[in-house]
């Protein structure tokens, strides 16, 4: 039901004239969707109230609580004379629902709470359907959804991880907030993040590395209570610069079980590493920064290793912000290891000189959809310097891309190598000592493979040349029907 419930919503965001992409269909699901959810869990919380004989205080005031704006109820069915719709339901929206709602940033008594979220989430975004009626319908759709059971709220937050993954697929820009699902389990079974470590990522995006951090701890032990208020309130933290990833995230880990993600709306590359205390540390960082990001003078100035190279000052940011002992895994273009620059070539050696990297994870083209750059990702703990580096090479019988996305089997060798860093057909190890003390050169060269180039057969290239114009004929057949 659910599925068929979120098709129909983007068939008619598809036509209203306010929205014009996935990544506009993904945030206006997700504003309507957090209203929703946020009925329910105040429905559950007044009910809990109740059976143990205390009062619940509402969040919302009783005209702006879904059962009266949104879908005002008479004998259990949608009462038509009550519910707004058409330029009414808008202006209701635009000008009565969403003031309201951001009031909540400056009442809020902290950061921690979820009125401070809904405070901070409806102040960066709008709502951007122009038809009231479209917005009616859609409503509608969403009121039937459920989130009160556990299956429910597994379900809801399975089909969004898909509509992320699409807004991925759908674009350059939409691909910034989408990492592969099984990169990111296979980075946090490597990290192996436990119960009372705190857990961060500067470049939080949709959020997955943690609710894959969430859903590892939940399913490490039987979780006590003083550890599920620990995993609710004091272990995941998080930073995103852009409005939309910001509420994707939040959205994300909202519908995943943590009620008051820690997350935060801001430039992360805006802080001073100077101004970086103790206090401020984490015992696990797990990231994919954005690959390609260009950043001001006045940014690099906050650090010691000047670049614009976006990823490279995210990189210098975690290496400060993890505690001694803390744990790293970190996806970077593969370039890094390699690149002569004085910037590279310092970070390379503050890498290997403050922490163990203890691990490199070489991964193929067409890992990230709409991206065609290689990555790397690179395991570190924190504290003292790499004596050796063990090397495994991802090496595929098939091309990745968004039809033929990465699996976890494909990753299960990696994983069961890395254990004891096996030397194998695709894994090798690097004495540090070995390394050239001028550049740090720490490129991929597999010691255990012929580096002879082989050349296509003719035939393949054939068959890629009919299939690439067999999808750029359904693109443009796409174009004609939308003009």
């Amino acid at each position: 039901m659910f599925e068929q419930t979120f098709k129909n919503i983007d068939d008619i965001l598809w036509k209203d004239a306010g929205c014009s992409s996935e990544l506009d269909y993904v945030e206006q699901t997700s504003w309507i969707l957090f209203l929703k959810y946020l009925d329910d869990y105040e429905k559950d919380k007044r009910a809990a109230a109740e059976l143990s004989g205390k009062t619940y205080s509402n969040i919302l005031n009783p005209q702006f609580r879904w059962d009266n704006w949104a879908a005002p109820k008479s004998n259990g069915k949608l009462d038509h004379h009550k519910a707004l719709s058409g330029d009414d339901l808008k202006e209701f929206v635009d000008n009565k629902l969403f003031p309201y709602l951001r009031k909540f940033k400056t009442s809020a008594e902290s950061a921690n709470t979820i009125e401070y979220k809904i405070g901070e989430i409806f102040s960066e975004l709008k709502n951007k359907l122009q038809s009231g009626y479209n917005l009616r319908e859609v409503i509608n759709l969403v009121d039937e959804l459920r989130f009160r059971t556990h299956a429910e709220k597994h379900e809801m937050s399975h089909l969004y991880e898909n509509k992320i993954k699409n807004m991925g697929n759908a674009g350059r820009n939409g691909g910034e907030y989408y990492t592969p699902r099984p990169l990111i389990k296979t980075i946090v079974k490597v990290v192996a993040p436990s119960i009372g470590n705190k857990v961060y990522d500067g470049a939080v995006g949709s959020a997955g590395f943690l609710v894959e951090s969430y859903e590892y701890m939940k399913a490490s032990k039987t979780l006590s209570t003083k550890d599920a208020t620990t995993l609710q309130k004091s272990t995941f933290y998080g930073k995103e610069k852009k409005s939309l990833a910001y509420i994707i995230g939040i959205m994300n880990m909202i519908l995943h079980g943590i009620e008051a993600p820690n997350i935060i709306h801001t430039n992360t590359l805006s802080e001073n590493l100077d101004d970086i205390q103790e206090k401020d540390r984490y015992d696990i960082v797990l990231a994919n920064p954005p690959f390609g990001g260009k950043e001001r003078s006045e940014v690099q100035q906050n650090f010691p290793i000047k670049t614009s190279e976006t990823a490279f000052l995210f990189l210098q940011h975690f290496i400060k912000i993890l505690k001694a002992g803390g744990r790293g895994g970190v996806v970077i273009k593969n370039t890094f290891l390699s690149n002569t620059d004085n910037a590279s070539v310092s970070l390379r050696k503050q890498l290997l000189e403050s922490c163990n990297l203890h691990t490199v994870l070489d991964l193929p083209g067409g890992v990230f959809a709409g991206a065609g750059v290689k990555t790397v990702v690179l395991f570190f703990e924190k504290g003292a310097p790499t004596r050796k580096v063990w090397f495994y090479q991802l090496n595929l019988d098939r091309n990745l891309g968004k039809t033929n996305p990465l699996n976890e089997n494909d990753l299960a060798e990696f994983l069961k190598l890395q254990k004891t860093k096996a030397d194998s057909e695709n894994s090798w190890s690097v004495n540090v000592a070995d390394v050239d003390k001028t550049t740090y050169d720490l490129s991929v060269k597999n010691p255990n493979k012929n580096h002879v180039v082989k050349l296509r057969d003719p035939k393949e290239i054939l068959d890629e040349m009919k299939r690439l114009d067999k999808e750029s004929a359904e693109i443009l057949s796409s174009i004609r029907e939308l003009v």
